[in-house]
């Protein structure tokens, strides 16, 4: 798997579309690719094309990981973190810190007042959405996002059974 951040190619485009089931938006640069060498976590611009507020950065596109995060969301797992981020000092200053990251990061991308403050996955109070937190904990590498280290710590190797979506030949 790697983290380095690179502007999608043209075959980038059309795979991530394919794991998205439409046209990607706003798309700025892979932000990680999974292991057989497809985007699974793209960057996305703060405002979309038709002007749309966006405060999704990292926007996870593999649609194999999607569903094993939906799982593990499908067993109450945040409800639980939310509760340790009010009993855990140390994990609560981390999930602040992450949080301060996304939007310092957002930021350098443009500046869009009607998200000002506005991270992902609930940060930096709750666990809203397991699938933003394991997209900025990929985006970002280990260490960054306590929660989404710990999520794709839970999970399955997503990539065992090769590409999520089909490469034909036409695709260059």
């Amino acid at each position: 798997m790697t983290t380095e951040s690179t502007p999608p190619s043209d075959r980038d485009l059309v795979v991530i579309a394919r794991q998205l089931g439409r046209p990607p938006r706003g798309v700025r640069q892979v932000a990680h690719r999974c292991r057989c060498g497809l985007p699974d976590v793209i960057e996305t611009e703060p405002r979309l094309p038709d002007g749309t507020p966006f405060p999704t950065t990292f926007y996870l596109t593999c649609p194999r990981l999607s569903a094993q995060i939906g799982r593990l969301e499908s067993t109450g797992l945040m409800r639980e973190w939310t509760e340790r981020l009010k009993a855990d000092p140390e994990l609560a200053a981390a999930y602040r810190r992450a949080h301060e990251r996304y939007l310092a990061h957002r930021a350098q991308l443009g500046d869009v007042p009607e998200i000002a403050g506005v991270s992902a996955g609930g940060m930096p109070d709750r666990v809203k959405c397991l699938h933003a937190l394991v997209a900025h904990a990929l985006a970002a590498g280990p260490g960054v996002n306590p929660l989404g280290d710990e999520a794709l710590a839970m999970l399955p190797d997503w990539a065992a059974a090769g590409p999520c979506v089909d490469v034909d030949d036409d695709v260059s």
